[in-house]
Formats: C-alpha cells, structure tokens, sequence
C-alpha cells in the first residue's frame, strides 16, 4: 500500500511538472509576473550596504599607432655606404720571406644626409678601415671623402660632390622620453630603406664597446630591430626628427634581440660640426675620473650607513688639474653640473662632451654631508684652454699624407707618385715602427724615407688594424 501511493504521488508531481513546462512554453510572459527578489545585506553590524553605482561609457579605441609621416620623412635622408678594404691574407713563409696576398673586403653599412651641400654622418667602424668609400643614392653611386673620424662616440662624417641633398630635420635627445616611440631607418642585411618601429627602453646607457682612451657612452637603448647593416643609420621620432644614430646590438647570435643602442643627436651634432670645422672632435677635460656611485665605493671610501646613493663619486683628481685647482677632491659625491642633476657617469660626460677647451662649467658636490660649488674652467690634451686642429702633414717623396696618432703615424691619401704606392701600402695604413724604431711623428717618417738608403723593414697595421709587414731595399 505504502509503495502504490509513492507511485501516486510521483505521477502527479510528473504531470504538474509537465503542465507547467508546456505553459511557459506557449506563454513565455508567465515566468516574469512573479520576479525573484534580493535581499539587501548588511555587512556592518548595523545599517544597510549600498552598492556604489557605475555609469558604462563606450570607450572610443585608440587609433592604432602611424609611423608612416616619419617613415616618409626620414627614408631619403638616409643613405646606404659601401666600404671596400684590403685584407691581408699572410702565411708563416710570407713573414720569413717577404710577399704575401690580400683579399678586397666589402662591408655596408648606412649614413645620415647631415647637411644639405653633401656631409653625411655614420658610425666609425662602419667607414674607419676603409680604403675607398662609395655612397649609393637615389640609384646613384658617389665617391665618398672621409672628412674625419671620432673613435670616442663611434661617429664619422663623409663629403660626397652633390648638392641640395634632403638633409634630415635635426630633433633633440635631451627631451626624448623612455616609453617613447621611435623608428629606426637603414639598410640591414643589405636591404636598402628598411623601416621598424619601437620605444625608448632606457637613456644614458654605457655598454663598454667603444674601443678609445676617452670614450663618450650615453646611448639610447630602444627595442626596435636593428640589425648589421643599419648601423650609421637614423633613429627618428613619431614627426621624423632625428633623435640618434643607430650604432650597436647587444646579442650573442649577432641579429636583434631586442637591445639595440644609439648615439643621441645632441652628441652627434657637435661631433658633425668639429669634424666639419676642425677636422677632429673638440673635446674638454676636467682633470678626474668619476665612477657611479653606490654602495660599494661608499664602503670603499668609509662614508658611513649611506641612505640615498645620488649623484656620481669622483674617484680621482689629476694634479694641477682643473678640478684639482677648484678644491674638488677624490671622494667628493658630484650631483650637478651647471644645475643639471647627475645621477649616472654616463649623464656627467654627455654634459661634458657638449663643451669646449676654455668653457667654464659650475660643479656641485657633496663633501662629509655639507653642499658646496665650485666652478671649473674645462682644458684640451694637453692642457691648455686652446682649440686643436688637425695636423696633416703632405709628402711628394711617400706620395701621401701623414698624420700623429695614438700609436703610430697613419698614411692615407696615397697617390700613384710616391714610394707608399709602389709599396704596396693600402690606404689608413698606421706605420708603428721602422727598422724596429718606434716612430710617433710624421716629419720623423718623412726624413727617414728621404735620407736613408738600405734594406727596410715597416712594420704597422691596416685599418682593420691587421698586422702588415713590409720589407724592401730603398735606393
């Protein structure tokens, strides 16, 4: 019995169901005349929550980001740079026995129309060992004149015989913002007027490849490809400025990763108009060396529990130097430079590099805690307030012209007259040593190749600094 009326209750309960199902159906308004209602809750002990109310706006999207003005200005400003060389190619026996082959060497790279009547910037080692340059542009091929070179910042400016050129609209770095966009213009993998895009990922960045006993390292790190081949090339802003000169990678397999650097345009602009006026970079010394300043040279130097690290540790100070001369002492905390902050080594010697033999600069710094300021009258190499010129020395008898480096005397210029040709000697040819005597002066060459008559024996290096031999009888 109990059994029949469960059977009962379940059929009824089934048909309801049913009847109810099939009512919605047909009369789908039926399921709102009895809405659920909500009950408020109160999450205090006492008074009731209002939920805080949201107005809904249509958001407007973004137009995505157009880098097609900058890509139209910047793209014939930019040009693409053939370096041709003379590798050498020398065996044990060539050593021994005199002779030897080599081998024409090809590179490209790219360069900046600078000014319209035909400069062109580029980065150094994209130019620095060539022995004959050429500019391919607007479909034509120019024989290009190494107007002089700047190891420190990476940067040379070449002459091609052209006029009214599109040179590129002159931006400024000093402005330029991380986060911001850029563009990067050149030649990668020898494909000509190649446009990609990124930010500014960091400013001011010293990465330690430049190979120079003063080197200026303040790079703009952007993550927009760049690739062998665009280095020289341009780094412009969303309006097409230029805000640098692409210069390096940092990648283990030699093609973007993601970190490619730049010379900002404020450093290059200066460096343009010295090679242009003078023939070398005017640079001004201050008589020290500095190094970041952080916890370590704090400890170094006992300077007690340091909180904030600002500002630059000077860590040297050259006797009789100009910071020596205006009191400044090693272990002072540099923290402006004419009211510039300076909180980097790499911001310091950008505001430095922007100056002349004979500026004066205002230095703030710390010493045991108290702020004092010093001013400080900046000098060239050698220590004096003067400008340099470029020393170029001419010779009939080598058929060249001779110039005093850093380790030796290069000859360049050769012409097909002179004793440098008929030697074979390739053009930028460094002479270190004759007859296994150092030599540091060009006049010093000269008189040797003039006056002596026997066997010779040259020792130097080529552009790409290659180890070339040469000996020979002189008559």
């Amino acid at each position: 019995m109990k059994t029949v009326k469960i059977i009962v209750i379940a059929s009824l309960a089934g048909f309801a169901g049913a009847f109810l199902c099939i009512k919605l159906m047909i009369n789908p308004e039926a399921a709102n005349q009895n809405p659920m209602s909500f009950q408020q809750v109160s999450l205090e002990g006492s008074g009731n929550y209002s939920p805080s109310t949201t107005t809904t706006t249509n958001v407007i999207p973004e137009a995505p980001v157009d880098f097609s003005l900058a890509a139209s200005r910047a793209i014939p400003s930019v040009v693409y740079i053939n370096s041709l060389s003379q590798g050498a190619s020398y065996s044990y026996w060539d050593m021994l026995f005199g002779g030897g082959g080599s081998q024409t060497r090809v590179s490209s790279g790219s360069g900046v129309i600078f000014k319209s009547d035909g400069y062109i910037v580029t980065n150094n080692h994209v130019v620095g060992s060539a022995e004959k340059i050429e500019v391919v542009y607007n479909k034509r091929v120019y024989d290009a004149e190494l107007i002089g070179t700047d190891p420190s910042t990476d940067l040379a400016v070449l002459k091609i015989k052209a006029s009214n050129l599109p040179a590129i609209t002159l931006g400024t770095s000093q402005s330029l913002q991380v986060g911001e966009w850029v563009v990067a213009v050149g030649n990668p993998f020898s494909l000509s007027s190649t446009v990609t895009a990124g930010i500014v990922s960091a400013k001011g960045r010293r990465i330690g490849i430049l190979e120079d006993k003063f080197p200026i390292e303040s790079f703009i790190q952007t993550d927009a490809a760049i690739n062998p081949g665009n280095s020289g090339g341009a780094l412009v802003n969303k309006n097409g400025d230029l805000v640098g000169i692409n210069t390096a990678i940092l990648s283990r397999t030699g093609s973007y990763t993601g970190y490619a650097f730049a010379v900002p345009v404020d450093i290059a602009r200066k460096v343009v108009d010295d090679l242009i006026k003078y023939g070398i970079v005017q640079k001004g010394f201050y008589g020290g060396s500095v190094v970041d300043y952080d916890y370590q040279y704090a400890r170094k130097y006992n300077l007690g529990d340091v909180v904030d690290f600002n500002g630059i540790f000077l860590e040297s100070v050259e006797d009789k130097g100009p910071a020596a001369q205006a009191g400044l002492k090693a272990g002072d905390i540099i923290t402006k430079i004419n009211d510039v902050p300076v909180n980097s080594v790499s911001t310091f010697e950008e505001e430095i590099s922007y100056r002349y033999p004979g500026d004066k600069v205002s230095i703030t710094y710390l010493r045991n805690g108290k702020a004092a300021t010093v001013s400080l009258t900046l000098v060239n190499r050698t220590g004096t307030t003067e400008k340099v010129s470029r020393k170029i020395v001419s010779s009939k008898t080598l058929g060249a012209q001779l110039e005093a480096t850093d380790y030796g005397v290069k000859v360049f210029k050769i012409d097909d007259e002179g004793y440098m040709k008929r030697l074979g000697v390739p053009e930028n040819y460094t002479i270190i040593s004759i007859n296994r005597v150092k030599v540091d002066d060009p006049e010093e060459v000269i008189e040797f190749f003039e006056k002596y008559k026997g066997r010779v024996s040259l020792y130097g290096v080529n552009g790409a600094r290659e180890v070339i031999p040469y000996t020979f009888l002189l008559r």
